[in-house]
């Protein structure tokens, strides 16, 4: 437990995304500490303030160097152009222990928007027109159409049903007006439960509007 430490968060990418997520929290007026991470230079150089530590390194191999149970910032900000979460499994399991399959198109059936990228993952989005970068992810309503908002697709991504899957999510948290990450504890948690199934996963990172899912399948023991 920390005790009158400053808050440390991590933004994994610093490029369109990972800087908006710094220059907002760095001007909120709460005194933080950051932990920025690209493996280009001049994405970091354009970082610079107090208590800021620059890492000029590949998201996802500075995260299994430098992620242990012993030394954990409060918050993981993912803002790289993969999905950070499945792919820190990937290489934290190796593999001989877990590896990535194809979704099946059905899956997309199930979803809301669907997007099938050159990677394989599939982005999901409640909303069907480009949001503002700046959305503060209210409980009750669409900001941009004032409707009620739907299901929360965190909630929808941890529950598909598409045997012989199975669905697993992580949800992230909203740190600021367009910026979400999540716990440590809680990707240790996920980490926990891929490490301890077998079979076909669909591991996913979602917010209450948007999602990325990825296809696994934990092999060995």
């Amino acid at each position: 437990m920390k005790i009158n430490a400053l808050e440390e968060i991590w933004i994994i990418g610093v490029g369109q995304f990972g800087f908006l997520a710094f220059d907002r929290l760095s001007k909120s007026g709460r005194e933080r500490r950051f932990v920025l991470v690209d493996p280009v230079k001049k994405n970091l150089l354009r970082c610079k303030g107090p208590n800021v530590t620059l890492e000029q390194s590949d998201g996802v191999a500075f995260l299994e160097q430098r992620l242990n149970a012993s030394h954990t910032p409060d918050w993981i900000i993912p803002a790289l152009p993969v999905h950070l979460a499945a792919e820190w499994f990937l290489l934290r399991l190796g593999p001989d222990r877990l590896r990535r399959v194809t979704l099946p198109p059905e899956i997309e059936t199930l979803l809301p928007n669907p997007i099938r990228g050159s990677d394989g993952n599939i982005y999901v989005s409640h909303a069907d027109f480009r949001c503002p970068d700046d959305c503060a992810e209210p409980r009750d309503i669409c900001t941009v159409t004032g409707e009620p908002r739907k299901r929360n697709m965190f909630e929808i991504l941890g529950e598909i049903n598409l045997p012989p899957f199975k669905a697993l999510a992580i949800r992230s948290h909203q740190l600021g007006a367009g910026i979400g990450g999540y716990r440590p504890k809680h990707l240790f948690a996920l980490f926990d439960k891929v490490e301890q199934t077998t079979g076909q996963l669909l591991v996913s990172t979602a917010c209450r509007c948007h999602g990325v899912i990825t296809g696994l399948e934990r092999i060995g023991h």
